[in-house]
């Protein structure tokens, strides 16, 4: 799978070329929760990883830096 060129501002649309996650982490937290998980569950949640990186991406960039700090995260 080729990656998707992104612009400057980090935005993001679309599915993430690869997986951002450590599946067996995701579902052991899963199964502790007392919860199955479904076939789909982590491709959801790595969607979500990857706007959420490019959100912060762009907040930094809008606040003139080139580094991402925990607080760009922050979706308020």
């Amino acid at each position: 799978m080729a990656k998707a060129k992104k612009g400057k501002s980090g935005g993001g649309g679309g599915k993430p070329a690869e997986m951002l996650l450590v599946s067996s982490k995701v579902r052991g937290m899963i199964k502790d929760a007392g919860c199955n998980t479904a076939g789909d569950a982590l491709d959801g949640l790595n969607g979500y990883v990857a706007w959420l990186i490019g959100q912060a991406a762009k907040r930094a960039t809008e606040n003139g830096r080139k580094t991402v700090r925990a607080h760009d995260f922050i979706v308020m």
